[in-house]
């Protein structure tokens, strides 16, 4: 089991909407069995997972103090993936939480209060010495700030290729419960969340792959996916750097 701790100490990063559609792109791909863990007090996720028509992916909301015991027994019921969603402005909080972390996600927007705040997070995942990724996220099309946020954020750490775009979609979307993959599966928000989901499923595999040191056959074509994917965004980042 692998989980992805989506994590920001500023708020209104788009922590809770990413986690809520990564979980779901990766179910609908077939990852395998998927759970989402909802730490904010906010509650925000497990209301959104509360008026889903689909029971998958899995939510559960919880304290925090209860993560480790929760994802002991996601493990035991054969879970696959978890995506764990923690409240912003909690700086014990967010720790608590990259203790049990694979793969760290660090949405941030293109605005020079948000690059700024991103470093006491930062400095957290590299304490636990844990494996991170910016998420360029609520992007505006052909503004440089945007390609200019992504350099910066570079300096920092790898920057997920592909931008998630501020769309109205995203939000209107999740009103009752659903994902713009559900809503729109053929539209452009839906490509952003699908080459997001297949970049972060490629780093997963091959943090998998280090560790056991076999690949996973179960998640091969999750991984032709991803290179693909990988190889028709990252031309837009021209010279950045946006490597595992």
């Amino acid at each position: 089991m692998q989980v992805i701790v989506f994590a920001s100490q500023k708020g209104g990063s788009g922590k809770t909407t990413l986690c809520g559609h990564v979980a779901v792109e990766a179910a609908r791909t077939g990852f395998g069995r998927v759970a989402m863990i909802d730490t904010d007090p906010q509650a925000s996720l497990a209301q959104w997972a509360e008026v889903r028509h689909d029971p998958e992916p899995a939510c559960i909301k919880m304290e925090l103090a209860d993560l480790r015991v929760r994802l002991v027994e996601a493990r035991a019921q054969n879970y696959d993936l978890v995506c764990v969603d923690t409240p912003p402005s909690m700086t014990r909080a967010i720790s608590d939480s990259l203790k049990y972390a694979d793969l760290v996600v660090l949405p941030t927007r293109p605005s020079p209060h948000d690059i700024r705040a991103v470093g006491q997070t930062v400095d957290l995942v590299e304490w636990h010495k844990k494996p991170m990724v910016f998420v360029v996220n609520g992007a505006t099309a052909r503004a440089r700030i945007t390609s200019d946020a992504a350099v910066a954020l570079s300096q920092h750490g790898t920057v997920a290729p592909g931008f998630i775009h501020n769309r109205v979609d995203y939000a209107a979307s999740m009103i009752d419960g659903r994902t713009v993959m559900e809503v729109k599966p053929n539209g452009p928000s839906a490509k952003e969340i699908g080459a997001l989901w297949v970049y972060l499923a490629d780093r997963l595999e091959r943090m998998s792959e280090t560790l056991n040191g076999v690949p996973d056959p179960a998640h091969m074509r999750q991984t032709v996916t991803s290179l693909n994917a990988m190889n028709r965004t990252s031309r837009s980042f021209g010279r950045r750097r946006a490597s595992v």
